[in-house]
């Protein structure tokens, strides 16, 4: 298995991708789908050409809030795009820095998996695929964020 990273220069949580999740589980799917986190050698399309990780890797930072430009409009326009998974990039970084990486990852765990059974899910999941309890996924939390 290809290496695993969930933590983004961003601050997206990638543990809850639906693309990750499937590699993860070792689901066929195509090759340029298959993803392992922006920060491990397995990328997908969608991941490979992304401006804020290739500007973070330039300036050889793991976090946006390192830089000095922070935040900045890339930030800005990834967070306000049409994706709602993006609404919490700037929320978890501030969280990262105040809790650090070990602790955000085991927090963003917990919130990725069912209350009910403890399975994970991935952003999109309105239900649990295993037990089918409502889940709060990223469109209700983008909610509660504005």
């Amino acid at each position: 298995m290809h290496d695993q990273r969930f933590d983004t220069y961003c601050g997206l949580y990638c543990g809850a991708c639906g693309l990750l999740l499937k590699t993860k589980k070792g689901e066929r799917m195509e090759d340029d789908l298959k993803c392992g986190g922006c920060k491990s050698h397995l990328l997908s399309r969608y991941c490979e050409k992304c401006d804020i990780r290739d500007c973070a890797r330039s300036r050889e930072i793991e976090f946006c809030f390192l830089c000095d430009e922070y935040p900045c409009s890339k930030l800005f326009d990834f967070k306000e795009d049409t994706d709602p998974h993006h609404s919490v990039i700037l929320k978890n970084l501030e969280d990262l820095q105040r809790v650090g990486l070990k602790t955000w990852l085991r927090e963003q765990k917990v919130r990725w998996k069912c209350e009910n059974c403890g399975r994970s899910f991935g952003w999109y999941d309105g239900t649990c695929d295993n037990c089918g309890e409502e889940l709060f996924d990223c469109r209700k939390e983008e909610r509660c964020l504005n």
